[in-house]
């Protein structure tokens, strides 16, 4: 009896915190599939783009981007490739000045450790944009790679649809690790709920890795202006500004044309420190509705581990715990699947179901350390 009366009001809120989980997931999978699929076409028209590629400590990395963007099939005489080195301590200005003097489209802009601001990064692109001489501005990071289309596919959009900003997918390369998997399939979700949610103009959700917006319109809301104290949100802090200012102008690029391909983190630890900073500036959302959807999330989850704990005092628990799992990953299954065949990563599917009680386990802690701590980018201990 004392078992029930411990567990029961636990397994009952559970449940309840999971039924609406799987009806929010519900949701997804309906608004993803109306989100339209593009192909890019050849481009012809004078718009300039400016790629924006802030880079600090990437020597291992940078070459191959580089390399990456020049072989797009976007007319190299409306290209211009802007590296915005965040005062790197490798090989990196070295690299870039090497290829930006074979390529007179590549720009090597060094901004040195006493310019930095609060939010290195932030300070990086804003520099970087303001001698940008392009009408649309895109932006990547130094360890993506991508495909010869990826620039026509933005404009295309851009150009038909006359939205001043636009996230794109971002794919976590499957290094066939157990990390790897666990990553790649945690940001293919992501992913999926992202262009669910933009599309429908629900939630403002991106990556920077993969974004395109006006440089007027950057301009409009005043850059980073206002949220330059914040080391993270260069992305989606951004994009708030941008809805708010341009309602009806935000949009997600759904083709894989379009598609940014990054290295998963290169340990556990450096996985953790990479959440803790996307997480840190959940805190600083203008939206009501992202801030309670990001908290019945943590909820359900935190519930979810709390009778898993509960099983080391009460066995009963664990068959709880496990029936409970077996039941959100039904519920995420429907809309990750046709997520996973849009990225070409079905074969990551199963490891939704093994990898649920680390995904809750990992939910739980990021989300509480990020609001309690601060994190270390890059050689840089940021708030």
């Amino acid at each position: 009896m004392l078992i029930l009366q411990a567990m029961m009001p636990l397994f009952f809120l559970t449940v309840f915190l999971l039924l609406t989980y799987g009806l929010f997931f519900q949701y997804y999978h309906a608004w993803w599939t109306t989100v339209p699929e593009q192909t890019a076409s050849a481009i012809q028209g004078t718009l300039k783009v400016s790629v924006i590629v802030p880079a600090r400590n990437e020597a291992a990395n940078i070459r191959e981007c580089l390399t990456c963007i020049l072989a797009q099939d976007y007319p190299k005489n409306l290209l211009e490739i802007i590296v915005a080195d965040d005062a790197s301590e490798d090989d990196t200005p070295r690299l870039v000045q090497e290829m930006a003097a074979a390529n007179s489209c590549i720009h090597y802009l060094r901004i040195e450790a006493g310019e930095m601001s609060a939010a290195p990064k932030k300070q990086a692109l804003a520099t970087a944009i303001e001698q940008a001489t392009g009408e649309l501005v895109v932006t990547t990071d130094a360890d993506c790679v991508m495909g010869p289309r990826w620039l026509s596919s933005l404009v295309q959009q851009y150009v038909s649809t006359g939205q001043v900003f636009i996230a794109a997918p971002v794919q976590i390369r499957d290094t066939r690790s157990l990390l790897s998997r666990f990553q790649a399939l945690d940001f293919l979700t992501m992913q999926g709920i992202t262009a669910a949610v933009v599309h429908r103009k629900v939630l403002n959700m991106c990556n920077g890795a993969n974004l395109a917006y006006s440089k007027v319109a950057f301009e409009a809301v005043d850059g980073f202006n206002d949220i330059d104290h914040i080391a993270s949100g260069d992305d989606m802090l951004l994009m708030q500004k941008m809805a708010k200012r341009f309602p009806g102008a935000i949009g997600y690029c759904k083709s894989k044309d379009a598609i940014v391909v990054t290295a998963p983190a290169s340990s556990w630890k450096a996985f953790y420190r990479q959440r803790i900073r996307w997480a840190s500036k959940a805190r600083h959302y203008r939206q009501p509705a992202m801030f309670w959807v990001l908290l019945h999330v943590y909820c359900t989850n935190l519930a979810l581990l709390s009778l898993l704990v509960m099983s080391f005092r009460y066995p009963l628990s664990l068959m709880y715990f496990v029936l409970l799992c077996a039941t959100k990953f039904l519920m995420e299954v429907v809309f990750v699947k046709p997520v996973a065949q849009f990225f070409r990563q079905e074969k990551l599917l199963p490891w939704l179901l093994w990898l649920q009680p680390l995904h809750i386990v990992y939910i739980v802690v990021a989300g509480l350390m990020a609001q309690l701590t601060g994190y270390e980018w890059k050689g840089r201990k940021l708030k």
